[in-house]
């Protein structure tokens, strides 16, 4: 009898190691096994897949027709394409994160991580696949992972690449946007533009943010692998990389120089234009196209970019 209760003994004990060595490969039903990153650094934010509902069949609304509903200071992730401006409200993307959109049969898909401050574009199709994107419920270094709806790979926002599933290694091509204020948009725009409407399907109060003061606070809901003390963790910069080389542009740096920034990053000359009253900054080539740089918390670029340059004015 007592041999036997230390087989069951044994048995149940290696049943739970199997279990735990299972489950530590999963995390919201995704399989981490070939996860490109460590596994334990891979963390739950809270809620479950899909927990944040992305946005597949996104609405607009002509800019005349809802002059009421953004105030002058609220802040829009805008795209160009075709001759037309789209606007997609922060207030929106808030509470969900990922806007999966087509403009003339063109797609593109619209990501923002609020804990990084990352407003981020992407070109959808990848080896001639077009893929649809969740949200995960997941984090990697406080960064959204996202997840394609036909491989279920998880994709690091900010890295733009796969780091685990079918499709791990590979990655996104970015998308230039711009980060304005609702007026200025309408500005530039005139009548012309258009908006994502509230209509989202969803009962949302857009007009608050469920983070709170977190842009202004120091502290970090979730870890990193990087830290630096150099500026305040919720600083504002703009990144950008380029021939294996980046570079990070503080706003308080930006805010000391006056004039069109020239300078240079992996060998390619850039310019920069900083709008203090966003703020935001818009990186250009030579040509004067817009880069698809990232405007992002000090302490999202540093963590994936440990090594990055940094501006300093004199």
């Amino acid at each position: 009898m007592i041999r036997l209760n230390g087989c069951r003994t044994a048995g149940l004990l290696m049943l739970l190691v199997f279990s735990l060595s299972v489950n530590g490969q999963q995390k919201n039903g995704f399989d981490l096994s070939n996860a490109s990153v460590p596994v334990d650094e891979i963390l739950p934010g809270g809620p479950p897949r899909d927990g944040i509902p992305a946005i597949n069949s996104p609405k607009f609304e002509r800019a005349e027709a809802v002059p009421q509903r953004w105030r002058s200071g609220d802040l829009m992730l805008t795209y160009d394409q075709h001759g037309q401006s789209f606007a997609f409200p922060v207030g929106i993307l808030n509470w969900h994160e990922i806007v999966n959109h087509r403009v003339d049969g063109q797609p593109v898909l619209i990501t923002f991580c609020p804990l990084c401050g990352t407003g981020i574009a992407f070109d959808p199709v990848v080896d001639g696949q077009l893929l649809t994107f969740g949200v995960s419920g997941l984090l990697y270094n406080s960064d959204l992972l996202m997840y394609d709806d036909q491989t279920e790979s998880l994709w690091s926002q900010i890295e733009a690449r796969a780091i685990a599933g079918p499709l791990v290694g590979a990655t996104l091509d970015r998308v230039a946007i711009r980060h304005e204020r609702w007026q200025s948009w309408l500005a530039r725009t005139g009548d012309s533009g258009q908006v994502m409407s509230t209509d989202t399907g969803y009962r949302r109060n857009y007009r608050l943010s469920p983070y709170g003061g977190y842009d202004h606070s120091e502290r970090l809901y979730f870890p990193v692998t990087h830290t630096s003390r150099k500026y305040h963790p919720k600083t504002w910069v703009l990144g950008w990389t380029h021939n294996g080389q980046s570079k990070a542009w503080p706003f308080p740096e930006l805010a000391k120089h006056e004039g069109v920034l020239t300078d240079s990053v992996g060998g390619k000359t850039v310019t920069l234009h900083y709008d203090p009253a966003t703020p935001s900054a818009e990186l250009r080539n030579q040509a004067g196209t817009l880069l698809p740089a990232t405007r992002a918390f000090w302490f999202a670029w540093y963590t994936f970019h440990p090594e990055t340059l940094i501006f300093e004015a004199d």
